[in-house]
């Protein structure tokens, strides 16, 4: 009896990544929560057209801010995976000096980025409160959706500096770039 687990046919766990960070399940699970919350309004306010003719006012405005939030929250997940965008012939080619620098130049303007980008809104979200705008849709106190701005745009800054610091440790890049096979990605 061997100790050593069986072999694999060489793909690996889409789900595990060593180097990736433990709270990543927050933004996963939002993910979720997010995207079910979406199907299902969008698929009462069908059911809803369906059968009487007319539509729930306050699907559409309920689900343009999921959207928003959705796409705010992917990304958060993006930048801790080292997934955002970037042009690979630049930032996957060349000396492991080169890549290290490149990369955390990247994580490093991204931080900046939403770092600005949460500053400035709170100014947004303090306007909306003190001039107590409504939503168009359904009335609510509009600081209700964009305090979440300055929120999550916190959050990837946090996810940007942790990556940077994860970037600048010793061996994050091998000499050689280590080649991906992105027919996995499609899948």
């Amino acid at each position: 009896m061997s100790s050593t687990p069986p072999e694999t046919d060489g793909a690996a766990d889409p789900g595990t990544h060593p180097d990736e960070p433990r709270s990543l399940r927050i933004e996963d699970w939002l993910t979720v929560i997010i995207m079910a919350a979406l199907a299902l309004i969008t698929f009462a306010n069908v059911l809803v057209r369906y059968f009487t003719n007319s539509s729930f006012a306050w699907t559409e405005e309920i689900s343009v801010f999921l959207m928003i939030l959705l796409a705010l929250v992917a990304g958060s997940a993006a930048v801790a995976r080292d997934q955002h965008i970037r042009i690979e012939f630049f930032s996957d080619s060349g000396p492991a000096a080169r890549r290290q620098a490149l990369a955390r130049f990247g994580s490093l303007m991204v931080a900046l980025l939403f770092a600005l980008i949460a500053v400035l809104s709170v100014r947004v979200v303090w306007d909306d409160f003190r001039f107590e705008e409504t939503s168009p849709g359904i009335g609510v106190p509009q600081w209700w959706y964009s305090v979440w701005l300055p929120v999550v745009s916190a959050l990837i800054t946090a996810r940007a500096i942790g990556l940077f610091i994860r970037q600048g440790r010793p061996g994050a890049f091998p000499e050689t770039p280590v080649e991906k096979d992105h027919s996995k990605e499609i899948a």
